[in-house]
């Protein structure tokens, strides 16, 4: 799997194309960054080129607004990180310095992996935008090929809503999610339905935070000296155990 593969999966109108390189300085000027993330900036990244704008004029799909959110604009993005780099902070400070949702395609140490979040209007700042909600990632070279393929076809644009640019977005979060999916059930599955996907993503949620659990919990243990709290420790994995097993439950019933 190649970005560029990834990339022309996606099936963009010629309109929407803009192709450019972004400097990091335009980056840095326009994120609240600490000296730590300017350096992570400098020295990880690579690379970023703006690939497309979509816009109604260049989409063909309508803007959206509503109390929460205006997406007026999805910009698509390709990141390149140098092999040092720490690509999940990397890429947060990049979906936090563009004021539009952003699908970005990066690349790391040969993997080709795609990231998209939703955002809104910051409460107490009109003009200020925030992430919101869950983070979709993930890296295709884990996946399986028959999986990939069928993840390279479900990319398709012409595949996704067209009722608005928000609906569009959310379509391509709910092809990453049927991609994470692949991980725990071994079936890619695109869903016929919103409520069904906003389950499986529900479901995802769990059990990835789960997992992020039980691998703290698992460090604590190995570190424990006292056997009350090894104990203590194990009786926790155990409980987070079953809440995963019926979350999976949850996922696989989905399908």
């Amino acid at each position: 799997m190649t970005a560029e593969a990834l990339i022309a999966a996606l099936n963009l109108p010629a309109a929407a194309w803009v192709d450019q390189r972004v400097p990091k300085k335009m980056l840095l000027e326009n994120g609240a960054f600490t000296a730590v993330d300017k350096r992570l900036i400098n020295e990880g990244i690579e690379e970023i080129r703006w690939l497309a704008a979509l816009k109604p004029a260049t989409c063909g799909v309508p803007e959206f607004r509503d109390d929460r959110r205006e997406y007026r604009e999805i910009a698509v993005l390709h990141m390149t990180l140098r092999e040092p780099a720490k690509p999940g902070r990397l890429v947060e400070l990049l979906h936090r310095a563009v004021p539009y949702p952003v699908l970005l395609v990066f690349t790391h140490g040969g993997c080709v992996s795609v990231s998209l979040i939703h955002k809104r209007h910051a409460l107490n700042e009109a003009d200020k935008v925030i992430l919101d909600g869950e983070h979709r990632v993930v890296d295709i070279q884990r996946i399986e090929r028959s999986p990939q393929s069928a993840f390279l076809q479900a990319l398709d644009i012409a595949r996704q809503p067209k009722i608005s640019l928000h609906a569009l977005y959310q379509g391509w979060m709910d092809v990453v999610a049927a991609l994470e999916a692949t991980h725990l059930t071994g079936v890619f599955t695109i869903l016929d339905s919103d409520e069904r996907s906003q389950r499986r993503r529900e479901a995802l949620t769990q059990v990835q935070g789960i997992d992020v659990e039980m691998k703290t919990l698992r460090v604590a243990a190995g570190k424990a000296s006292q056997v009350a709290r090894q104990v203590e420790l194990n009786l926790q994995l155990q409980r987070l155990k079953r809440q995963r097993d019926q979350a999976l439950q949850h996922l696989q019933g989905n399908l």
